[in-house]
């Protein structure tokens, strides 16, 4: 049994331990969850602390639809979910919403499923295990346009970038119109690959990979394939030079 759920059995109210200056101004939230305590309980602990549920959604094609119709200020949203799952609907609302913060809320801890929540355009993940006191303060720090990861999500962040070369090599935007599949080839191009190259990399027939090859062109606003890589080495320089700018890495 998870700490959110012991909350709620318990009758514990550790919302008390929101900061009220936060809830100044409400915000505006749908819960997406296919698991109806765990809405209540988030439900709960958000209300008490003064945010505004809107609404709740079962999956994650109902998350979309209600992100759509109500243009919320955050979407709190289970990771793993039947059908159109956690993250593909994380990715539907960002690419549709710059202004729409999502927070993933997950049962697990698993790091890599964090990195690909933020690849999504999630701008947290958050563990169901935190205290339920974390969750209004999370979902009022993504409001403001705060990261909200854990240190050891943050240290992998920061290897990540360490790791990458002054061209950025390696590194994908946080939000992108370009589906993991098609960063994935635009990596490969990057390379050097050719059709075929990227094909057998990926176990895809050469037709799939012009496919993806004709969205990256067309998302990236780009008429060739050396127009797109150097698009791709601008974008992946602005966010190297972005984090040594701002003391994010060490020498």
């Amino acid at each position: 049994m998870d700490r959110l759920t012991q909350a709620a059995d318990s009758g514990r109210d550790d919302s008390a331990e929101f900061d009220a200056d936060d809830a100044a101004v409400p915000i505006r939230v749908v819960i997406a969850d296919d698991d109806a305590l765990a809405r209540r309980v988030v439900r709960d602990a958000l209300q008490d602390a003064g945010l505004t549920v809107i609404a709740e959604a079962v999956n994650g094609r109902e998350a979309i639809e209600l992100a759509r119709y109500y243009r919320p200020d955050v979407v709190v949203m289970d990771a793993i979910m039947p059908g159109i799952g956690g993250l593909e609907a994380t990715q539907a609302i960002t690419a549709g919403s710059s202004t729409i913060k999502v927070v993933v809320l997950t049962s697990s801890d698993d790091e890599e499923l964090g990195l690909m929540s933020l690849r999504s355009g999630a701008v947290g993940f958050v563990s169901k295990s935190v205290a339920l006191s974390a969750l209004p303060r999370a979902v009022a720090s993504a409001h403001r346009g705060e990261a909200v990861v854990s240190r050891r999500l943050t240290m992998r962040l920061v290897d990540a970038v360490r790791s990458a070369g002054r061209d950025g090599s390696g590194v994908r935007p946080v939000r992108s119109p370009l589906t993991s599949r098609e960063w994935e080839v635009l990596d490969l191009m990057c390379d050097g690959g050719s059709t075929d190259d990227i094909a057998d990399a990926l176990v895809l027939s050469p037709e799939t990979v012009r496919s993806h090859v004709k969205n990256i062109l067309r998302k990236l606003g780009v008429g060739s394939r050396s127009d797109a890589i150097h698009e791709a080495r601008r974008m992946r320089s602005a966010i190297v030079v972005g984090h040594l700018t701002a003391g994010g890495v060490s020498a």
